[in-house]
């Protein structure tokens, strides 16, 4: 059964999606959203396989949502009444891009091609897409108060885990992110960021300098001012990777 959450902020949007899917004995509607705020919220609880998903809303618009998806990350079909991001949609690796009013016959076509992608697999479409070629820009969803703000990725200084929580801090602000280090790691690119110790990981962007510490450990500061401090296991790799030289091979 591919579980499926609706994500649209005009009523008659949803309730057209809800019929059209309605002919499709293997698909479940886990919920419904009207906000990418609220959409984000769902995915964490229900953890849905299918996203259809609305564009321009309020909040924190489709492309955020797609953009910041916190693992497992299940297949997006967009689904807007404007062709112009198409593009970046893509980019995003959405599953299919379907222009408003979605006809039966359209979206049928996009449920087929998810269930050939899904077929032998437990792998959601996402994370096979963003493992395989990343890239593209990465953009990252943080809480802040009772809202979500997305934050690009040349703005990251640093991942740390603090008392089980993952926060994110950028060149303007600290915040929490609903994923692991672990979980990072796995699907950012390795010649962007760099996994120091098992409580940070840093943008290799945002390195101003290098120190070494005594029993061959290290130190890094990053812009700001802010000094972390890689294990002695690390920091070898760290200064083949910062020369160009690929720690993983």
């Amino acid at each position: 059964m591919i579980r499926t959450l609706i994500v649209d902020d005009e009523m008659p949007a949803r309730e057209r999606l809800r019929q059209l899917l309605a002919s499709h004995s293997d698909l479940e509607i886990a919920g419904e959203a009207d906000s990418g705020t609220e959409a984000m919220e769902m995915v964490s609880r229900l953890r849905p396989d299918l996203l259809l998903l609305d564009i321009q809303m309020p909040g924190c618009s489709g492309m955020g949502v797609a953009a910041c998806l916190p693992k497992p990350r299940p297949y997006i079909i967009f689904c807007t009444a404007y062709d112009r991001h198409a593009v970046d949609a893509f980019e995003l690796h959405a599953l299919d891009y379907l222009l408003k009013p979605v006809t039966r016959a359209r979206l049928a076509l996009a449920l087929d091609r998810l269930r050939a992608l899904s077929s032998g697999t437990q792998e959601p479409g996402l994370d096979r897409a963003i493992r395989t070629q990343r890239t593209g820009p990465v953009r990252f969803l943080v809480r802040s108060s009772s809202r979500y703000l997305v934050v690009a990725e040349q703005r990251v200084l640093c991942f740390c885990s603090e008392d089980g929580l993952t926060t994110l801090t950028s060149d303007h602000g600290k915040y929490f992110v609903e994923t692991t280090l672990n979980e990072l790691e796995s699907w950012l690119d390795p010649a962007r960021f760099f996994r120091i110790s098992r409580s940070a990981m840093i943008n290799l962007n945002a390195i101003v300098e290098v120190r070494p510490l005594a029993g061959g450990a290290g130190e890094v500061v990053v812009k700001g001012g802010q000094r972390l401090e890689v294990s002695r296991r690390r920091f070898q790799d760290l200064l083949q990777t910062l020369r160009g030289v690929s720690h993983r091979g």
